[in-house]
């Protein structure tokens, strides 16, 4: 595809032009699975303060910086810069991010003042995903918008009550619960040899990985790749289970205290701990174990690299374990695009029934 090149003098036709190309991007890469990302930069409150050809000089330089098989262009008229890079070539969500980002912020130092640079707003959206059904271009282009995340101040305010309400919340959890964590230590220890707690890797915000607790349910010696087969079967759709079920059904490795801790989901307690350091949160997506992720499509990704992981979300609140995969990651996808501390009180409030119900526990 040849770059759509900036003209000194933009008209409309060029927000036209790259919707156009965007759309039949999109297209493409339904049909044939290949993925490109697409990058919003939005310019419009600085462009608002400073009307001095501000805009011509960003675009011209970063037409200038894309390969020949990318395309730049006006996603909204004088307002915001799109950007499209093909050709990512199995290159992650993180990765890709990361390195096109900050290549944006450095060009965009050389023409803003770093108040100017905070306050502008770049968006990144992988395709093909399958949370985004728009029909045509100009409705895909409104979904894509209306996924764009709060003004900056707004997230701050957000994130900061959020992570206030994980911490007194952890903090008031781990001590009314802190008899049952005795007992079920106790009851551990009692019915099998190995330790209290298990210890798992698992990755969090942005692919970090950090150290997973849980009660341990299992036996200490078994066989991990009973579970790796599994879900990386799961994961590609092969599974053979009904409904594409996400756990192990009668799984040989669990012991009869352990059975009875998944089924209510006293073995999650511990994530308590992860919420209070910082790792994890009380809504959110649930955190992969690294040979999952490895097997993750591209738009499964956002999932995890968008925000923290949670002990609960709508997968935990709406059917557990008799979700399919591609559902759960829809879940997550929807809980992103959606979430607000109003979002995050409905679900806390509904997980206790989930666990009493226990459908979907194994």
């Amino acid at each position: 595809m040849k770059i759509f090149e900036f003209t000194t003098t933009a008209s409309m036709n060029d927000e036209v032009l790259f919707n156009t190309l965007l759309a039949m991007e999109r297209k493409r890469s339904e049909r044939t699975g290949t993925t490109f990302l697409f990058v919003n930069i939005r310019l419009d409150r600085i462009v608002r303060l400073r009307m001095n050809g501000l805009f011509d000089q960003i675009k011209l330089a970063l037409a200038a910086k894309i390969r020949e098989t990318d395309v730049a262009g006006w996603y909204r008229y004088r307002a915001d810069i799109g950007l499209i890079f093909t050709a990512l070539n199995e290159t992650s969500f993180a990765v890709s991010q990361a390195a096109i980002g900050l290549k944006i912020r450095n060009l965009l130092s050389q023409f803003l003042h770093p108040a100017e640079i905070e306050e502008t707003e770049v968006t990144f959206h992988f395709f093909p995903d399958n949370d985004l059904n728009g029909e045509d271009g100009i409705r895909s282009r409104n979904k894509m918008y209306d996924d764009r995340r709060n003004p900056r101040a707004s997230r701050k305010i957000f994130e900061l009550l959020k992570r206030t309400t994980d911490v007194v919340f952890s903090v008031s959890a781990l001590f009314l619960l802190s008899p049952l964590f005795l007992l079920i230590s106790l009851l551990l220890k009692l019915t099998s040899p190995g330790p209290v707690f298990y210890r798992q890797k698992r990755l969090g915000e942005l692919g970090v990985a950090f150290t997973f607790l849980k009660f341990r349910s299992m036996h200490v010696a078994n066989d991990s790749k009973i579970h790796r087969d599994f879900t990386q079967n799961l994961i590609q759709g092969n599974s053979g289970n009904p409904n594409g079920i996400y756990k192990i059904q009668k799984d040989p490795r669990i012991t009869g205290l352990g059975r009875i801790l998944r089924a209510s989901s006293l073995d999650e307690l511990p994530q308590f701990i992860n919420v209070l350091m910082g790792q994890m949160s009380l809504v959110g997506p649930r955190p992969p174990i690294p040979y999952e992720f490895e097997c993750y499509q591209l738009w499964h990704r956002r999932r995890i690299l968008e925000v923290r992981p949670g002990i609960t979300g709508l997968w935990q609140v709406n059917g557990r374990s008799r979700t399919s995969f591609d559902e759960m990651v829809r879940m997550d996808l929807q809980y992103i695009k959606n979430r607000s501390l109003w979002v995050d009180l409905k679900i806390l409030l509904k997980t206790p029934f989930a666990m009493v119900g226990g459908r979907g526990a194994y």
